[in-house]
């Protein structure tokens, strides 16, 4: 045995497992297990990409000036309170690493993103998970389990795995409801999906409070999971914490330049949202009348139940074996659902007739 150890918490972690994206011994029809753009990356992200091969040997823009103004000026929002990273993942790393800490205590609702309680147990703090009501953020349960010893707590809205939101009044009663040495993180990676006019992303909170950040990612609507690209808008304070954190460049050359020209191609953009609107009311609907149980969604995906474990794995064993990769979610607490990406019209009703075949051979 080496007598080296890592730090208190670490060997607790289990290990996040990202969706699938191959079938064994079969091409795949349509991968939806990751929640990535159904139409892809714009031409024009695609073009600028391209591009930046012939600039390889050169270090990135170790502040992102450029790509920092471009999501200043789509937002509206002030470029020196914007800091990018590696993905929206690296920027909630470092809000943890710089808030929270060995005996400090890290807040989320039960079927927030795994990766809030990795990075708490990461840095030596405990993750304190808040139980939900109807699989939707529980505001009144964060509020009670906020002790002395809570430094972050991480809201994401809309929530990922369940597709549910928490309204901005609902938001607003949180951050009211907490210290002010207390960090709320919203995680807004689904942002740009939702339509509905008692929704904010969190820009106001973070304009008007001290301890509040909104984290955003090129992944969902923008196609561009690849890359790694995200972003986080909040107080001057903050953004020069998490720049004294990360590493010098910590974004690449490419990203950026296809981060850019993604946030100047609108139709491409409305193009994906369209899609969502259409074949994400649709899919639930037919599955609903399968019998089975989609949950109410505002992101670009559907939690569905089976009604138990087994016929959950069923089911993913049945979409596999029909090219169709799912994503299960038992490292969640949900072992009887599965999380079902909204891809294009073919591969939304590929999952339909498939389904259907599956209740129709299960009764």
């Amino acid at each position: 045995m080496s007598a080296l150890a890592p730090r208190p918490g670490i060997m607790k972690i289990a290990p996040y497992v990202p969706g699938k994206d191959s079938v064994d011994g079969k091409e795949p029809i349509a991968k939806l297990s990751s929640n990535e753009g159904a139409l892809g990356p714009s031409p024009k992200a695609m073009a600028a990409y391209a591009k930046a091969a012939t600039e390889l040997h050169r270090y990135p823009d170790g502040a992102a000036e450029k790509l920092r103004g471009a999501i200043g000026r789509h937002y509206g929002l002030d470029p020196a309170r914007i800091i990018c990273g590696a993905g929206s993942d690296e920027l909630l790393n470092l809000l943890v690493r710089a808030y929270c800490g060995p005996g400090d205590e890290l807040v989320y609702s039960q079927y927030g993103f795994l990766m809030y309680p990795i990075n708490a147990l990461g840095v030596g703090a405990t993750p304190v998970a808040a139980p939900e009501k109807d699989y939707r953020t529980d505001i009144d349960a964060m509020l009670t389990k906020v002790t002395d010893r809570t430094r972050v707590v991480c809201l994401a809205n809309p929530n990922n795995p369940t597709g549910s939101y928490v309204t901005k009044d609902e938001v607003r009663r949180l951050h009211d409801g907490l210290p002010k040495n207390v960090l709320l993180v919203i995680d807004a990676a689904y942002a740009e999906y939702v339509s509905r006019n008692d929704y904010e992303s969190g820009v106001e909170l973070v304009d008007r409070a001290e301890n509040v950040v909104m984290t955003r990612t090129f992944s969902k609507i923008y196609g561009m999971g690849g890359l790694r690209l995200g972003w986080m808008y909040g107080p001057a304070g903050i953004v020069d914490t998490i720049n004294r954190l990360r590493q010098p460049f910590n974004v690449n050359l490419a990203a950026q330049m296809a981060g850019i020209a993604a946030l100047a191609d609108i139709a491409h953009t409305d193009a994906s949202r369209t899609n969502n609107d259409i074949w994400l009311p649709w899919l639930g609907a037919e599955l609903a009348k399968l019998g089975l149980k989609p949950l109410p969604s505002v992101g670009n995906f559907l939690l569905v139940g089976f009604g138990s474990k087994e016929r959950a794995g069923a089911a993913n064993d049945w979409l596999m074996q029909d090219g169709l990769i799912p994503r299960m979610v038992g490292g969640y607490g949900l072992p009887e659902h599965l999380r079902i990406t909204i891809g294009t019209e073919t591969e939304v009703k590929a999952v339909a007739a498939s389904l259907a075949r599956f209740v129709a051979a299960s009764k």
